[in-house]
């Protein structure tokens, strides 16, 4: 499962340290190494898929997985009240600069609108 040159998918194989805050047969999330916000936490599919829109019928359940486990952590980091903020960048020009799905979850500071 994974590719060799994928960084999230050497986080996953533990070739790479990282802060992890969860872990199941499926998923795994962990701290941003550059936090935009108090809390950013990176949430990812263990099964490499490079971008959102490379998600298919087969696929879909990955996506609510990770939003499922994005309001846990959540509460757990105590923002679900004030509210948080869920993020796919999905290609270049959105911002993706790693090439393996992962959902954004940031919150614990008052957040702009439009985003960028």
């Amino acid at each position: 499962m994974g590719n060799k040159d994928c960084l999230f998918c050497k986080i996953i194989n533990k070739e790479i340290k990282s802060s992890i805050v969860y872990e199941d047969k499926d998923i795994l999330a962990f701290k941003d190494i550059h936090p935009q916000a108090p809390v950013h936490i990176l949430i990812i599919p263990k099964q490499h898929i490079e971008k959102i829109s490379d998600l298919d019928e087969q696929k879909k359940d990955i996506v609510s997985n990770l939003i499922l486990i994005a309001n846990n952590l959540a509460r757990d980091n105590k923002i679900d009240k004030q509210g948080y903020r869920l993020v796919f960048n999905c290609g270049p020009d959105a911002g993706q600069l790693v090439f393996h799905i992962h959902l954004h979850l940031l919150g614990g500071r008052k957040m702009a609108w439009p985003p960028g």
